[in-house]
Protein backbone atom coordinates (compact mmCIF):
# COMPACT_ATOMS: atom_id res chain seq x y z
CA UNK A 1 0.00 0.00 0.00
CA UNK A 2 1.58 3.77 -1.21
CA UNK A 3 0.48 6.67 0.98
CA UNK A 4 -0.58 9.57 -0.37
CA UNK A 5 1.65 11.44 1.09
CA UNK A 6 4.82 9.70 -0.41
CA UNK A 7 3.59 10.72 -4.18
CA UNK A 8 5.82 13.46 -5.85
CA UNK A 9 4.06 17.13 -5.72
CA UNK A 10 3.29 17.44 -9.55
CA UNK A 11 1.07 14.44 -9.11
CA UNK A 12 -0.46 14.84 -5.77
CA UNK A 13 -3.39 17.95 -6.62
CA UNK A 14 -4.16 15.99 -9.75
CA UNK A 15 -5.31 13.38 -6.93
CA UNK A 16 -6.88 14.70 -4.79
CA UNK A 17 -9.04 16.95 -7.26
CA UNK A 18 -10.18 13.45 -8.14
CA UNK A 19 -10.76 12.48 -4.61
CA UNK A 20 -13.36 15.38 -4.25
CA UNK A 21 -15.10 14.41 -7.29
CA UNK A 22 -15.72 11.27 -5.18
CA UNK A 23 -16.59 13.39 -1.97
CA UNK A 24 -19.24 15.38 -3.85
CA UNK A 25 -20.40 12.03 -5.07
CA UNK A 26 -20.59 10.76 -1.68
CA UNK A 27 -22.42 13.45 -0.39
CA UNK A 28 -25.77 13.25 -2.55
CA UNK A 29 -26.28 11.31 0.04
CA UNK A 30 -25.66 13.30 3.32
CA UNK A 31 -28.49 12.20 6.01
CA UNK A 32 -29.85 9.02 3.87
CA UNK A 33 -27.91 5.84 4.55
CA UNK A 34 -27.25 5.16 7.96
CA UNK A 35 -26.20 2.89 9.58
CA UNK A 36 -23.80 3.15 6.47
CA UNK A 37 -21.30 5.06 5.30
CA UNK A 38 -21.45 8.21 3.03
CA UNK A 39 -19.42 6.74 -0.23
CA UNK A 40 -18.58 7.82 -3.36
CA UNK A 41 -16.54 6.36 -6.21
CA UNK A 42 -15.12 7.93 -9.44
CA UNK A 43 -13.58 6.02 -12.29
CA UNK A 44 -10.96 7.61 -14.40
CA UNK A 45 -9.37 6.63 -17.53
CA UNK A 46 -6.64 8.83 -18.83
CA UNK A 47 -6.75 11.06 -16.08
CA UNK A 48 -10.62 12.16 -17.30
CA UNK A 49 -13.67 10.73 -15.36
CA UNK A 50 -15.87 8.15 -17.08
CA UNK A 51 -18.31 7.28 -14.58
CA UNK A 52 -19.52 8.34 -11.06
CA UNK A 53 -21.86 6.26 -8.58
CA UNK A 54 -22.83 6.60 -5.10
CA UNK A 55 -24.18 4.56 -2.29
CA UNK A 56 -27.74 5.80 -2.21
CA UNK A 57 -29.00 4.38 0.98
CA UNK A 58 -28.84 1.21 3.16
CA UNK A 59 -30.14 -1.88 0.70
CA UNK A 60 -28.84 0.04 -2.35
CA UNK A 61 -26.01 -0.58 -4.01
CA UNK A 62 -22.31 0.47 -2.83
CA UNK A 63 -20.79 3.51 -4.48
CA UNK A 64 -18.16 1.10 -6.73
CA UNK A 65 -21.04 -0.92 -7.92
CA UNK A 66 -23.05 1.86 -8.93
CA UNK A 67 -20.20 3.89 -10.48
CA UNK A 68 -18.93 0.33 -12.65
CA UNK A 69 -22.81 0.00 -13.75
CA UNK A 70 -23.34 3.77 -14.61
CA UNK A 71 -20.03 2.70 -17.18
CA UNK A 72 -20.62 2.47 -20.61
CA UNK A 73 -17.65 0.45 -21.85
CA UNK A 74 -15.61 -1.79 -20.04
CA UNK A 75 -13.43 -0.63 -16.82
CA UNK A 76 -10.43 -2.72 -17.39
CA UNK A 77 -7.29 -0.04 -16.89
CA UNK A 78 -9.22 2.39 -15.08
CA UNK A 79 -8.34 3.64 -12.07
CA UNK A 80 -11.28 4.31 -9.38
CA UNK A 81 -11.29 6.76 -6.70
CA UNK A 82 -13.08 6.06 -3.26
CA UNK A 83 -13.50 8.02 -0.15
CA UNK A 84 -13.78 5.20 2.27
CA UNK A 85 -11.92 1.91 2.15
CA UNK A 86 -14.12 -0.69 0.03
CA UNK A 87 -15.72 -3.05 1.68
CA UNK A 88 -14.33 -6.98 1.36
CA UNK A 89 -17.16 -8.78 3.07
CA UNK A 90 -20.86 -10.37 2.49
CA UNK A 91 -23.41 -8.06 3.29
CA UNK A 92 -26.99 -7.57 1.89
CA UNK A 93 -24.52 -7.09 -1.07
CA UNK A 94 -21.80 -8.74 -2.29
CA UNK A 95 -17.82 -7.67 -1.65
CA UNK A 96 -17.16 -4.33 -3.58
CA UNK A 97 -13.05 -5.85 -3.60
CA UNK A 98 -14.63 -8.25 -5.92
CA UNK A 99 -16.52 -6.14 -8.26
CA UNK A 100 -13.46 -4.04 -8.30
CA UNK A 101 -11.29 -6.98 -9.33
CA UNK A 102 -13.68 -8.68 -11.43
CA UNK A 103 -14.08 -5.60 -13.66
CA UNK A 104 -9.98 -4.76 -13.90
CA UNK A 105 -9.60 -1.93 -12.45
CA UNK A 106 -5.80 -1.26 -12.39
CA UNK A 107 -5.39 1.11 -9.64
CA UNK A 108 -7.63 1.84 -6.62
CA UNK A 109 -7.15 5.85 -4.40
CA UNK A 110 -8.51 4.89 -1.01
CA UNK A 111 -9.54 8.26 1.28
CA UNK A 112 -9.48 7.05 4.31
CA UNK A 113 -8.96 3.00 5.75
CA UNK A 114 -12.72 1.93 7.42
CA UNK A 115 -12.90 1.13 10.75
CA UNK A 116 -15.24 -1.30 10.78
CA UNK A 117 -13.55 -4.26 12.01
CA UNK A 118 -14.44 -6.55 9.15
CA UNK A 119 -12.67 -4.05 7.14
CA UNK A 120 -10.20 -2.25 8.41
CA UNK A 121 -7.25 -2.92 6.10
CA UNK A 122 -9.09 -6.23 4.98
CA UNK A 123 -10.41 -4.41 1.84
CA UNK A 124 -6.85 -2.81 0.79
CA UNK A 125 -4.78 -6.04 1.46
CA UNK A 126 -7.30 -7.62 -0.76
CA UNK A 127 -7.22 -5.93 -3.77
CA UNK A 128 -3.81 -5.53 -3.09
CA UNK A 129 -3.36 -9.83 -3.73
CA UNK A 130 -5.36 -9.06 -6.86
CA UNK A 131 -2.50 -7.42 -7.91
CA UNK A 132 -4.02 -3.90 -8.18
CA UNK A 133 -2.40 -1.12 -6.99
CA UNK A 134 -3.47 0.80 -3.59
CA UNK A 135 -3.14 4.97 -2.64
CA UNK A 136 -4.48 5.32 0.96
CA UNK A 137 -4.79 8.94 2.10
CA UNK A 138 -6.02 11.00 -0.42
CA UNK A 139 -7.41 14.13 1.24
CA UNK A 140 -7.84 12.12 3.97
CA UNK A 141 -8.93 14.66 6.76
CA UNK A 142 -11.72 15.33 4.66
CA UNK A 143 -12.85 12.20 4.15
CA UNK A 144 -12.94 11.31 8.03
CA UNK A 145 -14.67 14.66 8.43
CA UNK A 146 -17.28 13.57 5.82
CA UNK A 147 -18.21 10.24 7.66
CA UNK A 148 -17.35 11.63 11.35
CA UNK A 149 -20.93 9.83 12.48
CA UNK A 150 -20.02 6.94 10.85
CA UNK A 151 -16.61 6.74 12.79
CA UNK A 152 -18.01 7.69 15.68
CA UNK A 153 -20.74 5.20 16.28
CA UNK A 154 -18.51 2.47 15.08
CA UNK A 155 -15.81 3.26 17.64
CA UNK A 156 -17.56 4.11 20.47
CA UNK A 157 -21.39 2.75 19.97
CA UNK A 158 -22.52 6.32 20.30
CA UNK A 159 -24.36 8.76 17.66
CA UNK A 160 -22.43 12.41 16.83
CA UNK A 161 -24.03 15.08 18.55
CA UNK A 162 -24.90 18.40 17.43
CA UNK A 163 -26.49 20.86 19.29
CA UNK A 164 -28.29 23.69 17.50
CA UNK A 165 -29.42 27.23 18.86
CA UNK A 166 -30.65 30.62 17.76
CA UNK A 167 -29.75 33.28 20.17
CA UNK A 168 -29.98 37.66 20.20
CA UNK A 169 -26.62 39.32 20.58
CA UNK A 170 -26.71 39.33 23.93
CA UNK A 171 -27.29 35.68 24.13
CA UNK A 172 -31.09 35.45 24.63
CA UNK A 173 -32.75 32.69 23.49
CA UNK A 174 -36.55 33.81 24.53
CA UNK A 175 -38.16 36.56 26.48
CA UNK A 176 -38.28 37.10 30.39
CA UNK A 177 -41.77 35.91 29.19
CA UNK A 178 -40.59 32.70 27.46
CA UNK A 179 -41.44 33.96 23.93
CA UNK A 180 -39.16 32.53 21.36
CA UNK A 181 -41.06 33.19 18.16
CA UNK A 182 -39.21 34.34 16.08
CA UNK A 183 -35.72 35.14 17.21
CA UNK A 184 -33.82 34.15 14.01
CA UNK A 185 -34.45 35.32 10.28
CA UNK A 186 -37.01 32.96 7.75
CA UNK A 187 -33.75 32.59 6.42
CA UNK A 188 -31.97 31.13 9.27
CA UNK A 189 -34.75 28.69 9.88
CA UNK A 190 -34.46 27.50 6.07
CA UNK A 191 -31.20 26.61 7.09
CA UNK A 192 -32.18 24.57 10.26
CA UNK A 193 -34.01 22.24 7.66
CA UNK A 194 -31.06 21.56 5.95
CA UNK A 195 -29.71 20.63 9.16
CA UNK A 196 -33.16 18.05 10.33
CA UNK A 197 -32.46 17.17 6.50
CA UNK A 198 -29.15 15.89 7.27
CA UNK A 199 -29.03 14.41 10.40
CA UNK A 200 -30.54 10.67 11.87
CA UNK A 201 -32.55 12.31 14.10
CA UNK A 202 -33.71 15.35 15.74
CA UNK A 203 -33.94 15.61 19.95
CA UNK A 204 -35.60 18.13 22.18
CA UNK A 205 -36.53 18.03 25.82
CA UNK A 206 -40.35 18.31 27.31
CA UNK A 207 -39.66 22.33 28.05
CA UNK A 208 -39.47 22.78 24.14
CA UNK A 209 -42.36 20.89 23.60
CA UNK A 210 -44.87 22.32 25.84
CA UNK A 211 -43.55 26.00 25.36
CA UNK A 212 -43.28 25.82 21.55
CA UNK A 213 -45.39 23.01 20.22
CA UNK A 214 -42.99 22.23 16.95
CA UNK A 215 -43.43 19.92 14.52
CA UNK A 216 -39.63 18.73 14.28
CA UNK A 217 -39.86 17.78 11.20
CA UNK A 218 -38.23 18.89 7.49
CA UNK A 219 -39.98 21.58 5.79
CA UNK A 220 -37.24 21.38 2.77
CA UNK A 221 -38.21 20.94 -0.97
CA UNK A 222 -37.17 16.53 -1.32
CA UNK A 223 -36.70 16.82 2.54
CA UNK A 224 -36.47 13.54 4.57
CA UNK A 225 -38.19 13.99 7.96
CA UNK A 226 -35.30 12.52 10.56
CA UNK A 227 -36.44 10.08 13.77
CA UNK A 228 -38.57 12.90 16.12
CA UNK A 229 -37.08 11.98 20.21
CA UNK A 230 -38.34 13.58 22.94
CA UNK A 231 -36.95 13.71 26.82
CA UNK A 232 -40.44 13.40 28.96
CA UNK A 233 -39.04 11.53 32.08
CA UNK A 234 -42.98 11.77 33.23
CA UNK A 235 -44.72 12.01 30.37
CA UNK A 236 -46.12 15.46 30.56
CA UNK A 237 -46.70 16.36 27.19
CA UNK A 238 -50.24 17.23 25.76
CA UNK A 239 -51.46 14.18 24.29
CA UNK A 240 -52.51 16.70 21.31
CA UNK A 241 -48.95 17.77 20.62
CA UNK A 242 -48.19 18.63 17.27
CA UNK A 243 -45.20 16.33 17.35
CA UNK A 244 -47.51 12.93 18.26
CA UNK A 245 -49.64 13.98 15.15
CA UNK A 246 -49.47 11.47 12.10
CA UNK A 247 -50.61 14.33 9.56
CA UNK A 248 -47.13 15.95 10.21
CA UNK A 249 -45.06 13.80 9.36
CA UNK A 250 -44.57 10.02 8.60
CA UNK A 251 -41.48 9.61 10.81
CA UNK A 252 -41.31 7.78 14.00
CA UNK A 253 -41.83 9.63 17.40
CA UNK A 254 -39.90 8.04 20.17
CA UNK A 255 -40.09 9.28 23.88
CA UNK A 256 -38.07 8.50 26.40
CA UNK A 257 -39.38 8.38 29.90
CA UNK A 258 -38.25 7.34 32.99
CA UNK A 259 -40.02 4.44 34.95
CA UNK A 260 -42.89 6.38 36.36
CA UNK A 261 -44.13 7.40 33.33
CA UNK A 262 -48.41 6.95 33.46
CA UNK A 263 -48.94 4.21 31.59
CA UNK A 264 -52.43 4.99 30.23
CA UNK A 265 -51.01 7.95 29.03
CA UNK A 266 -48.24 5.33 27.52
CA UNK A 267 -50.79 3.28 25.56
CA UNK A 268 -52.76 6.65 24.59
CA UNK A 269 -50.03 7.43 22.68
CA UNK A 270 -48.80 3.79 21.54
CA UNK A 271 -51.82 3.39 19.87
CA UNK A 272 -51.26 6.19 17.72
CA UNK A 273 -47.78 4.79 16.74
CA UNK A 274 -45.74 6.93 19.57
CA UNK A 275 -43.02 4.17 20.26
CA UNK A 276 -41.31 4.38 23.63
CA UNK A 277 -38.21 3.94 25.31
CA UNK A 278 -37.71 3.93 29.47
CA UNK A 279 -34.59 4.67 30.38
CA UNK A 280 -32.93 4.95 34.24
CA UNK A 281 -32.65 8.13 35.59
CA UNK A 282 -29.61 9.69 37.24
CA UNK A 283 -28.71 11.30 40.98
CA UNK A 284 -30.39 14.56 40.05
CA UNK A 285 -33.58 12.92 38.27
CA UNK A 286 -32.86 13.58 35.23
CA UNK A 287 -33.36 11.08 32.15
CA UNK A 288 -29.25 9.49 31.51
CA UNK A 289 -27.85 10.59 28.37
CA UNK A 290 -25.78 8.00 27.58
CA UNK A 291 -28.75 5.34 27.62
CA UNK A 292 -31.00 7.36 25.00
CA UNK A 293 -27.78 7.63 22.59
CA UNK A 294 -26.91 3.68 22.91
CA UNK A 295 -29.99 2.82 22.54
CA UNK A 296 -30.53 5.50 19.42
CA UNK A 297 -27.05 3.90 17.87
CA UNK A 298 -28.35 0.29 18.55
CA UNK A 299 -31.27 1.42 15.80
CA UNK A 300 -28.93 2.20 13.31
CA UNK A 301 -28.85 6.22 14.30
CA UNK A 302 -25.47 8.26 13.73
CA UNK A 303 -26.32 11.26 13.71
CA UNK A 304 -28.78 13.02 15.84
CA UNK A 305 -29.21 17.33 15.95
CA UNK A 306 -30.34 18.47 19.71
CA UNK A 307 -32.63 21.55 19.19
CA UNK A 308 -32.66 22.32 22.63
CA UNK A 309 -33.75 24.07 25.26
CA UNK A 310 -31.49 25.55 27.56
CA UNK A 311 -31.57 22.83 30.21
CA UNK A 312 -31.04 20.01 27.51
CA UNK A 313 -28.29 21.86 25.97
CA UNK A 314 -26.24 22.57 29.88
CA UNK A 315 -27.02 18.86 31.11
CA UNK A 316 -24.94 18.05 27.68
CA UNK A 317 -22.37 20.38 27.77
CA UNK A 318 -22.40 19.82 31.48
CA UNK A 319 -21.46 16.08 30.99
CA UNK A 320 -19.77 16.41 27.84
CA UNK A 321 -21.94 14.61 25.20
CA UNK A 322 -21.52 16.96 22.73
CA UNK A 323 -19.50 16.81 19.71
CA UNK A 324 -20.28 20.41 17.38
CA UNK A 325 -22.65 23.34 17.49
CA UNK A 326 -24.55 25.16 15.20
CA UNK A 327 -24.81 28.74 16.59
CA UNK A 328 -27.15 31.22 15.21
CA UNK A 329 -26.70 34.58 16.31
CA UNK A 330 -29.21 37.48 15.15
CA UNK A 331 -28.80 41.10 15.46
CA UNK A 332 -30.99 41.59 18.17
CA UNK A 333 -31.35 42.90 21.50
CA UNK A 334 -33.48 41.14 23.98
CA UNK A 335 -32.13 42.35 28.05
CA UNK A 336 -33.28 41.04 31.48
CA UNK A 337 -31.91 38.89 33.67
CA UNK A 338 -34.82 36.51 33.54
CA UNK A 339 -34.76 36.24 30.05
CA UNK A 340 -32.91 32.37 28.74
CA UNK A 341 -29.58 32.16 27.64
CA UNK A 342 -28.97 29.01 25.16
CA UNK A 343 -26.62 27.21 27.45
CA UNK A 344 -27.50 26.54 31.39
CA UNK A 345 -26.64 24.11 33.26
CA UNK A 346 -23.75 24.26 36.01
CA UNK A 347 -20.97 25.63 33.19
CA UNK A 348 -17.67 26.71 34.18
CA UNK A 349 -15.80 28.04 37.11
CA UNK A 350 -12.95 29.70 35.21
CA UNK A 351 -12.55 31.01 31.75
CA UNK A 352 -9.66 28.54 31.25
CA UNK A 353 -11.98 25.93 31.09
CA UNK A 354 -14.27 27.32 28.73
CA UNK A 355 -14.86 25.59 25.43
CA UNK A 356 -12.94 26.79 22.44
CA UNK A 357 -14.25 25.49 19.14
CA UNK A 358 -12.46 23.93 16.77
CA UNK A 359 -12.69 23.95 12.77
CA UNK A 360 -14.73 27.08 13.17
CA UNK A 361 -16.96 28.20 10.08
CA UNK A 362 -19.01 31.24 10.01
CA UNK A 363 -21.91 31.78 7.36
CA UNK A 364 -23.38 34.62 6.95
CA UNK A 365 -26.76 33.84 6.36
CA UNK A 366 -29.55 36.55 4.22
CA UNK A 367 -26.94 39.60 4.96
CA UNK A 368 -27.91 39.58 8.72
CA UNK A 369 -27.67 36.44 11.16
CA UNK A 370 -24.71 34.75 11.40
CA UNK A 371 -23.90 31.16 11.53
CA UNK A 372 -21.11 29.59 13.54
CA UNK A 373 -20.29 25.89 13.22
CA UNK A 374 -17.64 23.98 15.41
CA UNK A 375 -16.46 21.35 16.70
CA UNK A 376 -16.16 20.36 20.50
CA UNK A 377 -12.28 19.76 21.12
CA UNK A 378 -11.59 16.38 22.34
CA UNK A 379 -10.31 17.53 25.14
CA UNK A 380 -13.91 18.30 25.94
CA UNK A 381 -15.34 15.40 24.99
CA UNK A 382 -16.43 12.44 26.67
CA UNK A 383 -16.37 9.82 23.71
CA UNK A 384 -14.17 11.11 21.01
CA UNK A 385 -14.77 8.33 18.40
CA UNK A 386 -13.79 10.59 15.22
CA UNK A 387 -10.31 10.52 16.83
CA UNK A 388 -10.18 6.88 17.98
CA UNK A 389 -9.96 4.64 15.25
CA UNK A 390 -8.55 1.74 17.30
CA UNK A 391 -11.44 0.46 18.91
CA UNK A 392 -14.83 -0.49 16.99
CA UNK A 393 -17.56 -2.05 18.71
CA UNK A 394 -20.95 -1.79 16.56
CA UNK A 395 -20.43 -2.94 12.82
CA UNK A 396 -23.16 -0.85 10.42
CA UNK A 397 -25.77 -3.02 8.89
CA UNK A 398 -24.51 -3.18 5.58
CA UNK A 399 -25.96 -3.01 2.61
Amino acid sequence: MTSAANLPASERSAHERLMAEAIAEATRADGRTHPNPLVGCVLVRDAEIVARGFHERAGAAHAEVAALRALSGSAAGCDAYINLEPCCHVGRTGPCTGALIEAGIRRVFVGTLDPDPRVSGQGVLTLQRAGIEVICGVLEDACRRLNRAYFKRITTGYPWVSVKYAMTLDGKIASSTGESAWISSEASRARVHVLRDTHDAILVGKNTLVHDNPRLNCRRENGRDPLRVVLDARLEARLDSAVFDPDYSPATTLVAVGPQAPATKRQALEARGVEFLEVPLDAEGRLEFGAIFKALSRRGIMSILIEGGSQVLGALFDQQWVDEVYAFVCPKIIGGAAAPTAVSGQGIASMRDAIALDNIAIEVIAAHDILIRGDIPPGKRAHVGFQDLDAPSIAPDSA
